[in-house]
């Protein structure tokens, strides 16, 4: 990164688009913690990430942030509602409590009749929907993508874009987004363009960019 500074405010959906080596999922890595700058400040609500110990920072991410990835990570041996709820379990919450809040998780995804399928019985956009809901369930401040439609096709990725959309806007959540391509990157308040490990330009995409947020 060089000379990379912004400010993310509390329940935005912002994108962060390039091309394949132009730094964006570095970019995104040290935002999440999983990679530290060697020189600059990460700030999340107030915390310098980049000086937490790993133990702290491990903590920060399981309370504060969720991921969506692309090549969803879903656990083969356990069906939907398993997957969901497995960050819960990391938590220490009750199994009950777990099952509960995933199983709200994959209403809310439209998922209702799949909560018993096997990540191998379900279509990709599906499971996905399955990666959004266990981003969510453990209501984290802020979620992170890195192309989260990347091995969907073009229809289903406009579905689950909208999804991401929604739940940005009922949830209060705060999304940021990798993705190479500008046409996804259109559903995000956003965009944060990036060459070379500089960010060359920001569009605005929509006049409903919260205001008085959270600096990140």
């Amino acid at each position: 990164m060089d000379g990379v500074s912004f400010e993310i405010h509390k329940g935005e959906f912002c994108a962060i688009v390039g091309t394949s080596g132009s730094g964006k999922s570095t970019l995104l890595n040290m935002l999440a913690g999983l990679e530290r700058p060697t020189k600059g400040e990460v700030i999340i609500s107030g915390s310098h990430i980049e000086k937490l110990k790993e133990d702290d920072l491990v903590r920060f991410r399981r309370e504060n942030v969720g991921f969506i990835f692309q090549s969803f990570h879903l656990i083969g041996t356990m069906n939907a509602l398993e997957n969901v709820a497995l960050p819960l379990m990391f938590r220490g919450e009750a199994p009950k409590v777990r099952i509960k809040k995933a199983d709200r998780m994959l209403d809310m995804v439209g998922l209702s009749r799949h909560k018993k399928h096997m990540p191998n019985q379900m279509s990709g956009g599906q499971q996905q929907r399955v990666g959004v809901a266990r981003a969510l369930v453990a209501d984290p401040a802020i979620i992170f993508a890195d192309e989260p439609t990347g091995n969907l096709d073009s229809h289903t990725s406009e579905d689950v874009m909208r999804l991401m959309r929604k739940v940005v806007r009922e949830q209060g959540k705060t999304l940021v987004m990798v993705t190479h391509d500008d046409h996804l990157a259109e559903y995000a308040d956003r965009v944060f363009h990036i060459i070379d490990g500089k960010i060359v330009k920001i569009d605005v995409n929509t006049p409903e960019i919260c205001d008085g947020g959270e600096r990140l």
